[in-house]
């Protein structure tokens, strides 16, 4: 099967990407070394409505306990982290026990985050079910939960023991939460990989089924950036936030949920593309190949005017992307070919915003 290792040391884990493992996960625990640790499912309704009868199936009778949370973002809380620390305490759980994410993202930086405090840190396992989880969030180690002010301010770096990627639990995606993913691939394509372009573009939109293949490769991406610059302190991993600092400050202006994430960075990545044309060369063309995919999975490409400008700016300002006060934007040169720059100014933001409702 397509696995991809992401290489930290004494904190590595294999990606394993294939058909039908979602029914293999006992087994899959076993070969890894973590059957003898007590499991936790942390899932939300409904994903486990689709999924967690064949994923407990496969225990037997030593069987994990399922711990759900409404589907969404808003499920990203604070609040939550407490409520399922507490439900797991009372269901016998301890430091000896182990978390397995079954979920989107949303799922899986929820359940990163109770693995990182809960007993001051246990082991947890990453089953994305989402195309965005798929590809970028399950793996990196990137745990977090939203506050009033912004998406993902309070978390932790935490690596899973295991990511366990099963093709086939996109078959149940609406089609909206199918679509939403591909910014992310689509993200991978253009700062890393542009000979993804043509293979991204052979997708049928309407049908759910990603090869998994092109999904390991998104993975190696995002594997080979986070080996270089784990936590975040160099320019590397900042790279993975093409599109993101606009498309977060879209995303946080809205009440949770009702743009999906993929949605926003959609629009974040357009603005990233006339940004891009001014500050490094990018040639208009480029972009436009970039937004004929974005429009081939559905991805909206126009900003509402009922979001104001000055609120999507007051709420990237206050993203993890800006350092002591610098704008530190990531842009393209030309396709597969990405850097971050501190060129940008505050109105280059606003004008590029503004581009979006056209």
């Amino acid at each position: 099967m397509p696995t991809v290792q992401v290489a930290l040391g004494n904190r590595s884990y294999p990606v394993l990407v294939e058909n039908g493992l979602l029914s293999c996960v006992a087994e899959i625990l076993e070969k890894q070394g973590l059957s003898e640790l007590r499991a936790a499912i942390i899932s939300d309704e409904t994903v486990a409505g689709h999924h967690a009868e064949t994923l407990l199936a496969g225990f037997g009778n030593a069987k994990p306990t399922l711990h759900t949370v409404p589907a969404g973002e808003g499920s990203k809380s604070l609040t939550q982290v407490e409520l399922l620390c507490r439900e797991m305490i009372r269901a016998g759980h301890d430091r000896r026990s182990l978390i397995i994410a079954l979920g989107g993202g949303v799922v899986g930086d929820l359940a990163g985050f109770v693995a990182s405090v809960f007993y001051r840190g246990i082991p947890f396992v990453q089953i994305p079910t989402t195309i965005v989880s798929q590809v970028d969030s399950s793996v990196g180690g990137k745990t977090g939960v939203n506050v009033a002010e912004g998406k993902n301010l309070v978390g932790a770096f935490h690596q899973p023991k295991l990511v366990i990627v099963d093709p086939e639990t996109l078959r149940t995606l609406p089609a909206r939460e199918f679509h939403e993913g591909f910014a992310e691939a689509i993200k991978h394509a253009a700062i890393r990989d542009a000979e993804m372009f043509p293979e991204l573009l052979a997708i049928d939109p309407e049908k759910r089924e990603v090869p998994a293949e092109l999904l390991a490769r998104n993975i190696a991406i995002k594997a080979r950036v986070v080996e270089a610059d784990e936590f975040e302190t160099e320019d590397i991993r900042a790279l993975l936030n093409f599109g993101h600092t606009i498309g977060h400050g879209i995303e946080a202006s809205l009440p949770y949920g009702e743009m999906l994430h993929g949605e926003a960075i959609a629009l974040g990545i357009r603005a990233a593309l006339v940004i891009s044309e001014k500050h490094s060369g990018l040639a208009p063309e480029a972009s436009r190949s970039v937004l004929d995919l974005l429009a081939h999975f559905n991805l909206p490409l126009t900003l509402s005017e009922s979001i104001q400008t000055s609120t999507v700016m007051e709420k990237l300002t206050r993203d993890k992307k800006f350092k002591s006060g610098k704008i530190r934007f990531v842009t393209l040169s030309k396709l597969g070919e990405a850097q971050v720059v501190e060129t940008v100014q505050t109105a280059d933001l606003e004008a590029a915003i503004e581009h979006l409702r056209d």
